[in-house]
């Protein structure tokens, strides 16, 4: 999925406007990045969870037990 299949469906199911979904996604991008460069992880509720890996590269554990629908 590319950003701005993200974007649309993001903006569809929050109720808000494109440019605010995209405002939206691109700061929560930042945020993950950030605390990965400071070894932090980052919880997405009801995804996963992202981490920086033993080789310092970024990792996404999922969530247990969810599935796609």
């Amino acid at each position: 999925m590319k950003k701005p299949d993200i974007v649309k469906r993001l903006a569809r199911r929050s109720g808000v406007t494109a440019g605010e979904a995209a405002d939206r996604l691109d700061r929560a991008v930042h945020q993950i990045l950030s605390n990965a460069r400071k070894n932090k992880e980052t919880e997405l509720p009801g995804l996963g969870t992202f981490r920086t890996g033993a080789g310092g590269g970024l990792e996404f554990e999922e969530e247990a037990g969810r599935s796609d629908d």
